[in-house]
């Protein structure tokens, strides 16, 4: 599919759900400086607020609206808020997600509901209320924030990789319906590696040291940039760092010798040497007050672009260079062969 032209994407119709913090605040920011028109999507005012703030900074526009995605109904008002005030949507971002930290014998049934409530049907409950919208134009395109979790689970993790398992699936699903009514509405899932984002100190944890990202970690602007990019392309799946092409792919070749790697390592490597507090207040249930913006607080260990990611968003570049330096070594082996030929037949 062609990129669209500047003045189009300029001129967008973009929702966001999580947008108040972390992967979401930073797309945010990517797509406002687009100059795009943004429906904020989240529980906390504070960051939404926030959030409306460099949007308009940055010379975009933007709705602040409190919304829990756990609410289909709560969504519905949302994106008929949007419509109404900016116009019909052309990019809808699932991203909003809750987690908790615990190994399972530990974990509570609620906490499960409630995790799979946000992070798995909140995204189906967003998809519908942007298929509502697209299919009649026959045009838009739906954007997953997945991770390389969604075909990986590791410890301590297993509500959050069950629900993003489950948006694997959904789309799956969803993407070859589309492909039968012959629709032109695209749906694309960025897979993400390990992000520097302020989650790690909001999510519920039963874990006796502090959670961290699973290192290497990146900057949450690379996975800003991914899902910006996805949008201007039409791409099946898109996947963000070094180490989420590893953790799929391996996933796929040695399963069984990924349990016993993670049953040994996926534990500690998930805390840092710091104390938790078991007391600390967790999102869960209710939004925590405060901006907190994109970055958790490993900017130190963070990297700011991914290589891997560079490759594959001009992957198309490198396969034409790649055949030109295939077909260029091809030539000067037959131009050598054609000499060593006509040396060898001598004059006369």
């Amino acid at each position: 599919m062609a990129n669209e032209s500047d003045e189009n994407r300029g001129s967008r119709v973009v929702v966001i759900t999580g947008a108040s913090a972390g992967v979401g605040r930073a797309t945010v920011r990517a797509f406002a400086r687009r100059g795009a028109r943004i429906g904020l999507i989240a529980r906390g005012r504070d960051g939404l607020e926030g959030a409306r703030r460099e949007v308009e900074e940055l010379g975009g526009r933007a709705m602040v609206l409190p919304t829990d995605v756990s609410d289909p109904n709560q969504l519905e008002a949302a994106a008929a808020a949007v419509d109404r005030e900016f116009g019909p949507v052309d990019v809808w971002v699932n991203n909003a997600m809750l987690s908790v930290f615990s190994p399972v014998k530990e974990m509570k049934p609620e906490e499960y509901r409630r995790v799979t409530e946000v992070t798995y049907l909140g995204y189906v409950y967003g998809t519908l209320a942007a298929l509502r919208r697209m299919l009649p134009r026959d045009r838009g395109i739906i954007i997953q924030v997945g991770s390389a979790l969604a075909y990986r689970g590791i410890p301590l993790q297993s509500a959050y990789c069950a629900a993003k398992h489950a948006i694997q699936g959904f789309c799956d699903s969803l993407r070859a319906e589309l492909i039968h009514d012959g629709s032109h509405v695209r749906l694309t899932m960025v897979q993400m590696p390990a992000l520097n984002t302020p989650q790690f100190e909001w999510v519920k944890s039963r874990l006796p040291r502090r959670a961290q990202p699973v290192p290497p970690i990146y900057q949450p602007e690379v996975a800003a940039e991914a899902i910006a990019w996805a949008a201007d392309h039409d791409r099946r799946e898109l996947y963000v760092g070094w180490p989420t092409v590893e953790a799929i792919v391996g996933n796929k070749i040695a399963p069984g010798w990924l349990d016993h790697y993670l049953a040994r390592n996926g534990v500690d490597c998930q805390m840092t040497d710091e104390p938790e507090n078991p007391d600390r207040p967790d999102n869960l249930w209710h939004p925590l007050p405060g901006d907190r913006g994109a970055h958790g607080r490993f900017d130190h260990l963070a990297s700011a672009s991914s290589w891997q990611l560079r490759a594959d968003m001009h992957r198309g570049w490198l396969a034409a260079a790649a055949g030109g330096c295939v077909a260029g070594l091809a030539l000067a082996a037959m131009l050598a062969g054609r000499r060593n030929r006509d040396r060898s037949l001598g004059p006369g």
